[in-house]
């Protein structure tokens, strides 16, 4: 019944698109939810995979490249050679291009990306993505302390980010290696009149404090956008889980070629298979599982094993878990029928888990290959592995080893009981935590494991509260750099180790050294340091470094993938 449901919303779609040109329109066939499209809340791929559609940065990337810049917004890449970098790598200078309109067709201004960099870091929604400018430019992951008290001063923020006639200035609490690479992915700009009319932050240092870490349903912009970028969002039903985007005809760098796309969640992998081989959906965000099959189809083109800077799957510990109504821990007792809350914080259970996961047959059967297999949370290549970083290896005899000394042997004598939760259309997520729950199960038949899908948004709510207590999730780089995973996976106020309740102060200092080193041999040698702590810890199952796969019609043209977008960008594209 749920797949006849699509299908007579799909129709509906196409009846809809029928009245125009379909070689101007491409359908988009994806996982995932969207969450807000306000830029400063929601931080997850298939939102942000959107966004930079919709909304301009000051830089961009050059095609595929992660490292080539090019300019957008601003009309040059600052460098110390063209004297837009100061000789201590602190001060950037942006010369702001004139004639850009928004989306209502109003001119952009230096004070809109000065307003649009500020609301990013202070609005600081919990669990958002305003670490990305606040480390780099504040020298802090958050405006709040531990207690949730704003510690940030307003005028050390305006002070950073500052107009200069045509250009916009920024200076950084110390020099940091990646910060254009996070700009080019991660500088969204709105316009500040629009975003003031709409009940937004008005830019005043006497009323930032009551936008800062804002609930979802309080964002103004929640389901609008006015960006300059070269599509705008014409639609969004939440419900129906499909949005439509329109070009902007009066994009700076030209017209779209695509004059419409209609993007929809597909949570079925074998709907969004069948969808594609029929021409219902140009692009697909297909399982692996039907990648083989659909090569052999002339109308579509598979683009496999495409580079990426991710690892996915990994499963997480929460070592205090939220007991308030939560399903998922049984009787709320190490008695068999469930798990206290602090079941976790014993490490012979986080070891015994460790040791039960097949992570050579995960890759091969599961993923077929496509990737390879996870040392730690940064792929290699950002960091580079040898026999010094630690790693875990699949061993039935040492997890049930473990298992028997956990909570003093209570575990083994009594069992235990409680739900490892994944995301719904995170189908390799789903099989990892199958392996792991027929693995763990084996030991004993104490052992109780159920597993439950969740929609992406409750996924989201639900790690913020820590009420799972265990969870598969991934990670896709905001920018090419080992500190964008080992800050957020180690550090005790990065996205992970926050929602597990994990923190080493060891592993707090060497991050923010190797942060500020530019030497890649140092900065390789302190991030060893980093990963064989976690390894220790044990508070995290690494899995694999997956590639990527799209799939398209043979008549979608100039399809350019970066591993940075974490969606598509399609403004070069264009069908036959």
């Amino acid at each position: 019944m749920k797949k006849y449901w699509l299908f007579l919303c799909l129709a509906g779609l196409l009846c809809a698109c029928a009245q125009q040109d379909m070689k101007d329109t491409l359908i988009v066939a994806h996982k995932g939810e969207m969450e807000s499209l306000d830029p400063v809340y929601s931080y997850d791929g298939v939102t942000h995979g959107l966004l930079i559609n919709v909304y301009d940065t000051l830089l961009k990337f050059n095609g595929s490249s992660l490292t080539d810049l090019e300019p957008s917004i601003s009309t040059q890449v600052p460098s110390r050679e063209n004297g837009l970098i100061s000789a201590d790598g602190r001060t950037y200078t942006f010369p702001i291009r004139k004639g850009v309109k928004f989306h209502d067709g109003t001119e952009l201004t230096p004070e809109d990306v000065r307003y649009s960099l500020l609301r990013f870091m202070l609005s600081d929604v919990s669990g958002g993505p305003s670490s990305l400018l606040l480390e780099p430019i504040l020298g802090v992951s958050s405006t709040r302390n531990d207690q949730g008290e704003i510690v940030v001063d307003f005028k050390d923020a305006a002070q950073a980010v500052r107009v200069d006639g045509d250009n916009v200035v920024i200076t950084l609490k110390r020099p940091f290696a990646p910060f254009l690479s996070i700009l080019a992915r991660w500088s969204y700009i709105v316009s500040k009149n629009w975003a003031v009319q709409h009940g937004a932050w008005n830019g005043e240092e006497s009323t930032w404090k009551q936008f800062n870490n804002f609930a979802k349903d309080a964002s103004p912009f929640f389901a609008v956008t006015n960006g300059s970028g070269p599509f705008y969002v014409a639609r969004w039903d939440i419900a129906a889980k499909r949005l439509t985007l329109a070009a902007n005809e009066n994009y700076f760098a030209g017209a779209p070629k695509l004059k419409t796309i209609h993007m929809m969640t597909v949570d079925e992998p074998s709907t969004m298979r069948l969808m594609l081989e029929t021409g219902d959906a140009d692009v697909a965000e297909i399982s692996t599982k039907f990648a083989s099959q659909l090569k052999g189809n002339p109308e579509v083109v598979v683009y496999d094993e495409l580079p990426r800077l991710r690892t996915d799957p990994v499963i997480f510990f929460t070592l205090d878990i939220n007991m308030e109504a939560n399903p998922d821990v049984g009787s709320g007792k190490l008695d068999g029928n469930g798990i206290p809350s602090d079941f976790f914080t014993d490490k012979d259970v986080r070891l015994g888990f460790e040791y039960a996961f097949d992570y050579a047959a995960f890759l091969q059967e599961s993923m077929e290959g496509r990737g390879e297999m996870a040392v730690g949370p940064a792929p290699a290549g950002l960091v580079k592995y040898d026999n010094g970083f630690k790693r875990y290896s699949f061993d039935l005899e040492k997890a049930k080893e473990h298992f028997q000394k956990a909570w003093g042997g209570q575990v083994w004598e009594k069992g235990f009981k409680f739900t490892i939760t994944y995301n719904t259309s995170g189908d390799m997520r789903q099989i990892a935590t199958e392996i792991l729950k027929r693995n763990v199960e084996s030991l004993n038949p104490k052992f109780k494991i159920d597993l439950r899908g969740v929609t992406w948004p409750a996924f989201l709510e639900k790690t913020a509260k820590r009420q799972m207590p265990m969870w598969a999730r991934g990670w896709v780089a905001d920018y090419a750099d080992a500190h964008n995973f080992y800050f957020p996976f180690i550090h005790s106020q990065g996205r992970y180790a926050l929602s597990q309740g994990y923190s080493n102060p060891q592993a707090d200092v060497l991050i923010e050294q190797a942060v500020s080193e530019t030497n890649f041999t140092k900065r390789n040698a302190l991030y060893k340091q980093v990963h064989n702590l976690m390894h220790d810890d044990a508070m995290q199952i690494y899995t694999v470094h997956p590639t990527g796969l799209w799939a398209m019609r043979s008549r979608v043209k100039n399809f350019v993938d970066n591993p940075v977008y974490m969606g598509i960008y399609f403004y070069p594209m264009y069908k036959e």
